[in-house]
């Protein structure tokens, strides 16, 4: 009988993927990072419990190229600084990647808010443009030139908070308590350079990061980087305290706070 490709894979299948993905190289991406003040109120109510505003109210906009062979991928993200048990960090509202592939792993294994979308980064000698937009709006855009190089930053690690979560079968919550997820990075950072600009957010019902208005451009960066991830569960966290805020990770919150209709085949697509 000819391979069944939706059958079980063996043992050995299974260890030699993962044996491949614990080795894979260094993979570099060229990005804009910027990064800005905001109002104190807006930034710690976007923040489900247990997490708490850092220091200062910053919101951060990544926006990267990343050369993946055979898989050219855009990434970004829009995070605000958060602390949580004695940890500063980032909270990430929204990711848009360009590829499914990117999609899966994040959302499935860290809780991610990971999201279909378009990423540019443009560089026209020293002018740069990078942008995140979806279903048509750019809702971020970073302009500026570059006007000097920065040093070289020592490796670096920095902590990122996700939740993770599955809906309820029957709509009215979760199947099971939500997790904190720490998930952390070390960066390097081969190329780093200075931007003079400016960040543009445009209004989105889908992606509204322009209730985070920039009151002051701390830093606008382009550089090159690559960075290795680790997550894990820090604690369970309330179900009912995390859900008034789990439209974030959906363009239609009607998906996951709806029960399909009895007898159906399933809820929203």
């Amino acid at each position: 009988m000819a391979r069944v490709r939706y059958g079980a894979r063996t043992e050995a299948e299974i260890a030699a993927a993962r044996e491949k993905s614990s080795k894979l190289p260094d993979i570099w991406s060229t990005g804009v990072v910027a990064v800005w003040e905001s109002d104190p109120d807006v930034v710690a109510a976007v923040l489900p419990p247990p997490l708490k505003p850092a220091d200062r109210p910053l919101v951060r906009a990544n926006i990267s190229k990343v050369d993946l062979p055979g898989y050219p991928l855009g990434a970004g993200s829009v995070a605000v600084a958060a602390q949580h048990d004695g940890v500063e960090g980032w909270y990430p509202l929204v990711m848009p990647m360009t590829l499914e592939r990117a999609l899966t792993g994040g959302r499935e294994v860290f809780g991610e808010p990971k999201k279909l979308g378009e990423v540019t980064v443009e560089r026209d000698g020293l002018v740069v443009r990078a942008a995140l937009a979806r279903h048509g709006i750019a809702f971020v855009e970073v302009r500026g030139a570059v006007d000097r190089a920065l040093p070289l930053l020592e490796p670096t690690r920095k902590t990122d908070f996700y939740f993770k979560f599955l809906p309820a079968v029957d709509g009215s919550g979760f199947d099971v308590d939500p997790v904190l997820v720490h998930c952390t990075r070390n960066e390097k950072v081969r190329k780093l350079e200075h931007i003079t600009g400016d960040v543009v957010l445009r209004e989105s019902m889908y992606d509204p990061v322009a209730d985070l208005p920039v009151r002051r451009i701390v830093e606008i960066t382009i550089g090159e980087k690559t960075t290795d991830q680790q997550g894990r569960v820090v604690e369970r966290v309330s179900a009912q305290a995390l859900l008034p805020y789990i439209h974030q990770r959906y363009d239609d919150p009607l998906q996951i706070l709806d029960a399909p209709p009895e007898g159906s085949s399933g809820g929203r697509g």
